[in-house]
């Protein structure tokens, strides 16, 4: 089969587009992504940076461990707290 063919290699007589009408719905949904990822950094990329800071400083004060650290990580969860509730 070519790509100007009209009939599918079955012989039914009917177009065999299946696989490029499949590209299309992935290339409108891979768009759809991208858009939705650019409007989300734009209205809550500053928060969910600060979030992300703060996981990032939990996860190193777990990592470093021991009794002054538990004071630390009491700190961090608050501020993720704070954070997730705004």
């Amino acid at each position: 089969m070519t790509h100007g063919s009209d009939e599918s290699e079955s012989g039914e007589g009917r177009p065999h587009y299946g696989p490029w009408v499949w590209t299309a719905y992935r290339a409108h949904n891979e768009l759809l992504r991208e858009k939705l990822e650019k409007r989300f950094d734009a209205q809550e990329g500053p928060w969910m940076d600060k979030v992300a800071d703060v996981l990032v400083e939990i996860v190193n004060a777990r990592w470093e461990g021991g009794r002054k650290k538990e004071k630390e990580l009491g700190r961090l969860y608050a501020r993720l707290d704070e954070l997730l509730e705004e």
